[in-house]
């Protein structure tokens, strides 16, 4: 996942070549979503999973949920696993994923592909991203 969103993207331009520190709104928690349907720079664009034991996941901003960069290189992973809850009903085929600022609703932060998709179905055991799964570029 290396696209960031529009959001995050006026953010950076604001803080970093407009001198303006009051810009950049970062947040103490991120949530992971899943998609249906693609993301895109837009913050509402894609068709987020829905109902049926479906709650994006937080994950708390630090060097241990978010593991890297490592020399330089831009790059972080997820430094522990992002576990969904178990499906209730069909979630469907999960394409995409994304980083949000807020449980729903929210800005896109960084969103992409996923390497395969994954049909979800009512009594799979919950979707979870190990350790490494997700990662993050800024290149």
């Amino acid at each position: 996942m290396a696209a960031m969103g529009n959001y995050l993207e006026g953010q950076i331009i604001k803080y970093w070549l407009q001198n303006d520190a009051t810009a950049v709104a970062k947040p103490a928690t991120v949530y992971v979503a899943l998609y249906t349907a693609a993301t895109t720079d837009v913050s509402a664009s894609g068709t987020e999973v829905t109902g049926a034991g479906y709650a994006r996941v937080a994950v708390t901003n630090n060097a241990t949920n978010w593991a890297g960069p490592t020399d330089n290189d831009g790059t972080v992973t997820n430094g522990a696993a992002i576990t969904f809850g178990a499906p209730t009903a069909n979630w469907g085929d999960i394409g995409w994923v994304a980083i949000k600022t807020a449980s729903t609703g929210g800005e896109t932060l960084f969103h992409g592909a996923l390497s395969a998709v994954k049909t979800v179905n009512n009594g799979d055991p919950a979707f979870s991203f190990p350790i490494g799964a997700i990662s993050i570029q800024i290149d």
